[in-house]
Order: structure tokens, then sequence, then C-alpha cells
């Protein structure tokens, strides 16, 4: 079906038992390798950061000269997500956008929820939800039976309103002005399932696999819902403002997975953990946390609910920790950083291939 992935239908099938929590016989695997002899992509030269991140026509091509020269490893998806920043639903919404060197952030644009915050509504019309259009349909052209475009990073929730407001502001504003807030994330959660069913149709009408920024495919809808503005506010206020906002997420996707991100937000995992209808959960602990051997409990909590996990052992040394410690079932493997070469690939895979039948 894609050129960039041969065996992907026997890969889709194997993800599908990893969204089920299905035992598979192996973990599931990402890894990723450069093709010998590619040769680098031609750079070019902008006036300024927003036309590097708005031209995207070079962009699309970069994109397809990279998953044309990558070789992607067992359940590895040749995914591409048509990105222009993690706050592009909020700059929708009437942020001013700035543009960075490898990312892009938003400004807040409001001060008082009463006054300004009818206003900061996420409009569809906006040059960069036509932007983001253009260049999801110029990778379904380019990528056409080669490689599987995605959804972009969205980020609604409890990020869109700190990005709207500020997170240092919006962290006050649950003390002070809590009905104001929960009634903005009530009626900010219709726009933004607008606007990722106008990107899920035009993927679903080309015949694409659903996917985003983390490289797992379903066939019918899939995202990642998240909330990095909750490492600053205890469990009880994550759950009083923002967990129905992220169980109504997963029920809204046919598959979800939750990002998880940092020591901070390990309070909260009890309480995601309980929604039904959250799949996975991804495990990224932050810089200078990486040791795998201290998150062996956190892996066994997720798994013991019968959600699966992702976790990203960085050598051989650390997925022999996780063999000796966890079951295949339900566990996702991505290398952290690929591996160098095809030799390199298929000793980790002989090592992953007699996992042993660990219980938790």
């Amino acid at each position: 079906m894609f050129k960039c992935k041969p065996d992907y239908e026997e890969a889709q099938k194997m993800m599908d038992a990893f969204w089920d929590n299905e035992d598979a016989g192996r973990p599931f695997v990402h890894m990723t390798y450069p093709r010998p002899g590619a040769e680098p992509f031609p750079a070019k030269e902008y006036p300024s950061l927003e036309a590097r991140w708005l031209d995207v026509e070079y962009r699309t091509e970069e994109a397809a000269h990279y998953m044309e020269n990558t070789v992607f490893v067992a359940e590895a998806m040749p995914v591409v997500m048509p990105n222009l920043g993690p706050e592009i639903l909020s700059a929708w919404a009437g942020c001013p956008y700035v543009y960075g060197e490898g990312t892009t952030w938003t400004e807040p644009c409001v001060s008082d929820w009463e006054t300004d915050g009818d206003k900061a509504v996420i409009d569809m019309k906006h040059p960069l939800f036509a932007k983001l259009e253009e260049f999801t349909r110029l990778l379904l052209e380019r990528g056409k039976d080669s490689f599987i475009t995605g959804l972009t990073d969205f980020h609604p929730g409890g990020d869109h309103l700190a990005a709207l407001r500020d997170p240092q502001a919006l962290a006050a504003d649950l003390l002070e002005r809590p009905e104001l807030v929960k009634a903005k994330l009530k009626s900010s959660y219709p726009e933004y399932f607008a606007a990722y069913d106008h990107f899920l149709d035009i993927l679903l009408a080309a015949g694409m696999p659903i996917a985003s920024w983390l490289p797992l495919t379903a066939k019918k809808s899939m995202y990642i819902p998240s909330n990095d503005f909750s490492c600053m506010i205890s469990a009880q206020m994550f759950e009083e403002f923002f967990l129905d906002g992220i169980a109504e997420e997963c029920r809204k996707y046919d598959r979800s997975v939750y990002h998880l991100d940092g020591p901070g937000a390990i309070r909260h995992l009890d309480a995601l953990l309980a929604i039904p209808e959250l799949d996975a959960v991804q495990w990224v602990p932050g810089a200078g946390r990486e040791d795998i051997a201290q998150w062996i409990g956190l892996f066994r909590k997720v798994l013991s609910a019968g959600k699966s996990v992702i976790a990203y052992p960085k050598d051989v040394g650390e997925l022999r920790l996780l063999m000796d410690a966890l079951p295949a079932r339900g566990l996702f493997l991505q290398m952290w950083g690929g591996v160098k070469d095809a030799d390199e690939a298929m000793d980790l895979m002989r090592i992953i291939e007699k996992w042993p039948r660990n219980k938790l």
C-alpha cells in the first residue's frame, strides 16, 4: 500500500493488537535507520523564520525525501505530520504567533475571560488554517502510495486555555475565576472537534490510516490527548477542571494514547487510567530523567490497568532490563534515536523476538 512501508498490512495488524492490548508474542517495535547511500536534502535560505515555516512546498519535498530515504522496521510507520507548531489551535483563536528556529509559540490574547473570552474562538477561515489545509493536501498528493500523511499537533483543552490566557494567569484563574474557566473549556471542545473532524475527513477521503506526531496508525480515528499545563496543578484541580474534557476526547476518537509528560504529571495517572476509552499511555520523563530503570513501576501500573504503554529504551542494556521486568503484551518499544543500520536493527529484533513470557 505504501512504497516506504512494503509490509504495511502486516504492521497494521500488529498496530491493531497494540491498541487492543493483545499479546502478539513480542513487544511492538518502532525502529528506523537511514537508507544506504541517501543524499542530504538541499538546504534553502529564507529572509525570515516565518517564511521558512510557511514554505509548505519545500517542506513537503523535504519530508518526502526523508521518508523515501528511511527504512521503517517492524511496526514503524512512515508518517509525516503537517507541522505548523504545537499551539496552532490557539493561533486560529486569535493568539499572535511567533516563529522560532525549531518550534513556534503563541502570545496570550485573553486579558480577562469576561471581556475577551468570547472573542478567542477558533476561526476555520484563519489564514493559518488555510495554510495547514494546503500543507496537508500537498503531502497527500506527494505521498500518494508512498507514505502516510497525518494530523497536526492540536493541543486542545487545558493547554489551549493556557496559551490563550498565559499558564501562570490560568493557574490563578482556577482559584479566582473557576466558573469562567470551566465555561471556556466547555465551549472550546466543540470548536476543536469541528477542526479535528475537518482534517480527519480529508485524510479518510484520501484513504489514509490516521496518525499524528506519534506515528501510531489507526483505521478510523486516533489522537493523543494531553495536558502539559497539568504539571502546575494538584490532582484535585486536574480532576475538577480537566479530566472530563480528556475523557470526552477519548470517547471522540476510535483510538487514543495519553501524552504523560514529566514527573509532575504522574500524580494524575490514576485518574487517567480510570478512563475506560483510553487505550494507551506515552510516558516522556523529561531531560535528565531518561534512565528507564526508575520508571519500571510506572510501566507496570499502566499495563496492570489494561492499557498499552510506550517506552523509549536507549540501548541494549535498557532493552534487557525491560525484558526482565515487563510482559510483551501492551508494550511498545521505540529505540531512542533510532538505529544506525540494518545489522543493528536485526540484532535488536533477534533479542526482542526472544522476549520471555513475563507476567505482571
